[in-house]
């Protein structure tokens, strides 16, 4: 059972507002705020290298909190400054051929979709766009009827940016495996909302960020690469900590993830994630999970009563990122409404992910994203601002 009460006490933002923007950038836990602070005025006096040095183990223990969250092994993590530069690192690593496949669903990130974008248009690749199904979830069985041996690649989605959407990326998984072909997940803001296992999911590849619902410092994510795909990835970007330099003419990859990474990183920032990371193990992400979707399905049930407002959330099983718009609102205007009013929001346009958008005819949307930090009263606050206009 998580205690509410303690939990916002360690949280200095509760004190300031209600924070419904936690699929942008959530608020950090003091412990995180306390190990980024005490790294820095201690690199401050010694020296950034002599302290990478002294906290050698507490660096090296951040991979292994990453590996226990998502059940992988130590060496199949590199850290990243965030899900983009993850995602993009594993896809530009790997080799395409003119008429090669990259299999997506409707509801793409548009940094990934502009990704395949310059692929099609440098190496020749053909996208093409997996059919959802009634409920807005990409469909496993039409994926199953577009496999075939061209298709070298399915990289989809795990949670949107809009309409509370989860897809089902363990059926995909399986696909992917039956087929024998590569399978990247964007899990940006799946992590530190749902559990996760990357053996259940079975994908070859998972990008994630920490700033989210991890609730870790902004500059921070990592990405996970399964053991037994990554000594064949020839990652874009060398430097002497990726690669051994060995002659005059030849060089050797680092073994697992680390040949992903390169040496200059924010050492504060990697303890900052680890202790993020940490902090939700501790709470249990089961647990957490309940919570969100409990406040969620509060707060999309209470919209649904408001005159004029609409949800506009799709899925069998929804998370806890809530779209909305309101009659005659611009959306952006009542993001600002709600600011004024101490409510944090987002504004999601129709390019965060305009497959979709352009299908259901949406345009921007106010993205109300709980946490399990918040209350069921400042859930009630939203919907009470939102009836009174």
């Amino acid at each position: 059972m998580l205690d509410i009460t303690k939990i916002r006490s360690s949280i200095p933002g509760c004190n300031h507002h209600i924070h419904f923007n936690n699929a942008g950038s959530s608020l950090p836990d003091q412990s995180v705020i306390d190990a980024i602070t005490k790294y820095m005025n201690e690199e401050a006096i010694i020296g950034g290298y002599e302290l990478m040095n002294k906290h050698a183990d507490a660096l090296e223990q951040t991979y292994h909190s990453i590996a226990k969250m998502i059940g992988a092994q130590r060496n199949e993590i590199a850290l990243f400054q965030s899900a983009t530069a993850a995602w993009a690192a594993v896809f530009n690593a790997l080799s395409f051929k003119p008429g090669d496949e990259v299999l997506c669903s409707e509801a793409e990130y548009a940094s990934n979709y502009l990704n395949f974008l310059r692929k099609q248009k440098k190496e020749g690749i053909v996208i093409k766009v997996v059919p959802s199904d009634e409920d807005g979830c990409l469909d496993p069985l039409l994926l199953e009827e577009m496999m075939n041996p061209k298709v070298k690649l399915i990289a989809i989605t795990h949670v949107p940016s809009n309409g509370g959407l989860i897809n089902p990326v363990s059926e995909v998984g399986a696909i992917a495996k039956k087929h024998n072909c590569l399978y990247l997940l964007d899990a940006c803001q799946a992590v530190g909302q749902i559990p996760i296992d990357v053996k259940n999911i079975d994908c070859d590849f998972l990008a994630v960020t920490g700033r989210k619902y991890l609730r870790a410092p902004r500059g921070t994510g990592f990405l996970f690469i399964k053991s037994s795909v990554v000594e064949e990835m020839d990652p874009t970007v060398l430097d002497s900590y990726a690669a051994n330099w060995l002659s005059k003419s030849e060089y050797k990859l680092e073994p697992g993830a680390k040949r992903f990474e390169l040496f200059e990183t924010n050492k504060s920032l990697q303890l900052g994630l680890g202790a993020a990371v940490d902090y939700y193990l501790a709470q249990g992400p089961k647990e957490c999970y309940l919570r969100i979707r409990k406040l969620a399905k509060r707060l999309r049930n209470g919209l649904a009563e408001i005159d004029g407002v609409t949800c506009a959330d799709i899925g069998r099983e929804k998370c806890g990122i809530v779209t909305f718009r309101k009659e005659n609102w611009d959306s952006n205007k009542l993001k600002e409404f709600l600011f004024d009013k101490g409510i944090y929001t987002s504004t999601i346009f129709p390019t965060a992910a305009l497959i979709d958008a352009q299908k259901r005819g949406l345009k921007s949307l106010v993205r109300a994203s709980v946490h399990y930090f918040n209350t069921e009263k400042e859930v009630d606050q939203l919907l009470t601002v939102l009836k009174s206009m």
